[in-house]
């Protein structure tokens, strides 16, 4: 994270209003459900499952995981809050620059949504590669919620200094990092999900 965002999250609310401008749920069930993921109706839910986080948005996989879930944050104050999260089991109070996997803990699901804005381009690709050692070998994988740049151009916004990309920068970066798409959705901008390219079989979970 660049040390202005981590600045302006520092100085933001901890409550709806500071982090999702005041929308309470930005993430619907029919939306998480395209991409093979959900509890509702039958569908699959994972097991293990880390979120990271940029600044203080969040909260997206509480209904897509019955089991445990680590989490990433870079901020402290927004840490104390996830630690009270029935179901939480770390939290790890560095950016996703910093993050690294942890010996014999391995997720079905990586949940990324409004966070990987904050890298830099040859961050998101190395901390990729990290994510691809964490990540269950048998049907695991990384979901990636973002806005994305219709301007033709990535898009540095200099109040909170998230990069907005275009989606051939993610897809490039993406590539580079050794990741395939295996579906994506639109909702108000995109989200992927992504298995490692070698990784067996090409279906959502």
């Amino acid at each position: 994270m660049f040390n202005p965002a981590r600045e302006y999250w520092e100085g933001d609310n901890t409550d709806v209003d500071g982090m999702l401008g005041g929308i309470p749920s930005m993430v619907s069930f029919s939306h998480v459900s395209k991409l093979g993921i959900g509890k509702k109706n039958g569908w699959r839910t994972v097991a293990s499952a880390l979120e990271g986080r940029g600044g203080g948005g969040g909260g997206a996989i509480d209904f897509v995981t019955d089991g445990q879930q680590n989490a990433a944050a870079p901020v402290a104050k927004f840490v104390a809050p996830l630690e009270e999260v029935t179901g939480e089991r770390s939290v790890f109070n560095v950016g996703l620059e910093d993050w690294l996997p942890s010996e014999g803990t391995v997720y079905d699901l990586i949940w990324l949504q409004w966070c990987v804005g904050y890298l830099a381009d040859e961050q998101l690709v190395a901390f990729r590669k990290r994510c691809e050692e964490a990540l269950n070998v048998d049907g695991g994988v990384m979901v990636v919620k973002e806005n994305f740049s219709t301007s033709g151009a990535d898009a540095l916004d200099e109040v909170d200094w998230v990069v907005t990309r275009v989606d051939s920068t993610f897809l490039r970066l993406f590539d580079e990092a050794g990741w395939r798409v295996i579906r994506t959705e639109t909702q108000k901008g995109f989200s992927y999900a992504f298995k490692p390219r070698d990784a067996p079989g090409a279906g959502p979970l």
